[in-house]
């Protein structure tokens, strides 16, 4: 699934393609990727409006239109917005097509189809998309280790749970969890209340760094994800935990162990994550 730093190097490549362009038409070719309003009321509510806004929160991709609207977009596991030329061939499982003033296009294509669209009225209350439940950006000035002291620091889940919970910081998914308990050196089973407040410094000084280094990478492309003009992201090479089971340890050679944790695959360093 996309995380933080792949959401934003999709907001970031297609900002300077779709500031200020007006979408034309629409093409819904399934109306299982638009989750809220119907597929009808989204195309009437959404052509003729100009783009005005593009950004981020956690994973979710946020358009503001130049009435009020707000168009949100999340890619869940395989979905992929791009902006291409008319002529450029279709992706396969090309889902919508807004045609923009000017000649391009916006495309969402989901394999899966897990992923989608919300719009939302001028100051309507948000019920639906999800966001209304996220936690704090990573990357903001409020982020720190009192922070995550103060929600996680009594629970009794491991603090890779923990840390990937959506509520508590918004944005941060299974490939950095992984890479952010390697750097702070913390077991990724350790229960979230058997930390020391120094741990859960060192585990607040990693994620902002990490998280701003793959974003000037342009993600991690493993197998689907693909920026807002279509290109592969660069950050594999860099990363020191995630994926690397059976590797040698980047810091001190042992080799990389692999476990389960809440379903999920978690790489780690027997010895640097003691």
């Amino acid at each position: 699934m996309p995380e933080l730093p792949e959401v934003e190097t999709v907001v970031r490549t297609l900002r300077p393609n779709l500031m200020g362009r007006k979408i034309m038409r629409i093409e819904i070719r399934h109306e299982d990727v638009i989750h809220y309003p119907d597929a009808a009321a989204f195309v009437h509510r959404l052509q003729g409006r100009t783009i005005a806004e593009l950004n981020r929160r956690g994973k979710y991709i946020c358009i503001t239109l130049d009435d009020g609207q707000l168009l949100s977009a999340h890619l869940r596991m395989t979905g992929r917005l791009l902006y291409a030329d008319p002529k450029q061939e279709l992706l396969p499982h090309t889902h919508v097509i807004m045609e923009l003033s000017g000649g391009g296009q916006l495309r969402y294509a989901d394999v899966r189809r897990f992923g989608g669209f919300w719009l939302l009225e001028k100051n309507e209350e948000d019920t639906v998309t999800g966001m209304q439940h996220l936690g704090i950006e990573p990357l903001s000035p409020g982020f720190d280790a009192e922070y995550l002291i103060s929600r996680l620091g009594r629970r009794a889940c491991p603090v890779k749970n923990g840390i990937l919970d959506q509520c508590v910081i918004a944005g941060l998914g299974n490939i950095y969890a992984d890479e952010t308990l390697f750097a702070a050196r913390v077991r990724p089973d350790r229960l979230c209340r058997s930390l020391t407040e120094a741990e859960w410094r060192r585990i607040a000084e990693a994620i902002p760094p990490i998280l701003e280094a793959a974003i000037a990478n342009r993600g991690t492309t493993f197998s689907d994800f693909l920026d807002g003009t279509g290109r592969e992201g660069e950050n594999v090479a860099f990363l020191k935990a995630y994926g690397r089971y059976g590797q040698p340890c980047k810091a001190c050679g042992a080799v990389m162990e692999k476990t389960r944790i809440g379903g999920r695959g978690t790489c780690f360093c027997p010895c640097c994550q003691k």
